[in-house]
């Protein structure tokens, strides 16, 4: 069996173990971030074009 063989985690040879476990983290860390950034833009959007109709005024 070679280094590539006996690691199971998928990270490269001669990276500490785990390597590959972190960087997955950091990647659903970043695809949370983004959605979270689309949900927050789009709920603004929604918010300025409620306003701009006229949805926020006071009935006269």
């Amino acid at each position: 069996m070679t280094d590539e063989d006996e690691n199971e985690d998928g990270a490269e040879a001669g990276a500490p173990p785990g390597a590959a476990r972190r960087a997955s983290a950091w990647m659903i860390l970043a695809i949370v971030a983004a959605a979270l950034l689309v949900c927050c833009c789009s709920a603004a959007v929604g918010l300025l074009i409620s306003w701009s109709a006229g949805l926020f005024h006071t009935p006269t």
